[in-house]
């Protein structure tokens, strides 16, 4: 008894697998989906293939494809979110350069004694020789990092 029934369920698992989808516009232009074929007269009949997965979508591919597809997209966020992040972080340094550059720049100009230290580390004021030699350093490095 099993096995008939078996053969029975199997038998139709496989009709069903072979159904044909049918489209069509009756008389009242009213879009028809159907197992069975149209009837009389209408308009625009078509068969729909109801085993082939539509053009272009994801359900043609392979559960690998589309776990493949998945994490290439997850890898391709997760770099654009870490360069945006080093471009952020780029921005802020050069940001922080510049500033630095111009508060140097704008000591040396004022006229005040500037004083730095030696490779020893004593201190030494600054004649204006050495003064104008930081000016011109400090203009080029507010020039490149200020741009």
């Amino acid at each position: 008894m099993k096995r008939i029934a078996f053969a029975a369920a199997t038998l139709l698992a496989a009709l069903a697998a072979e159904a044909q989808i049918y489209q069509w516009l009756d008389e009242n232009n009213k879009t028809v989906i159907s197992d069975r074929p149209p009837v009389g007269k209408v308009k625009q009949p078509r068969l729909i293939d109801a085993d082939a997965p539509p053009a272009g979508s994801e359900a043609g591919k392979t559960l690998a494809d589309r776990e493949m597809d998945f994490r290439k997209r997850q890898k391709e966020s997760r770099e654009g979110a870490d360069k945006a992040e080093k471009d952020a972080y780029a921005a802020a340094q050069r940001r922080e350069n510049c500033d630095a550059a111009r508060r140097l720049l704008q000591v040396l100009e004022s006229g005040e004694r500037v004083s730095m230290r030696d490779n020893k580390g004593e201190r030494y004021y600054l004649d204006e020789a050495q003064r104008e030699q930081e000016i011109a350093r400090a203009r080029q490095a507010a020039q490149t990092s200020c741009k």
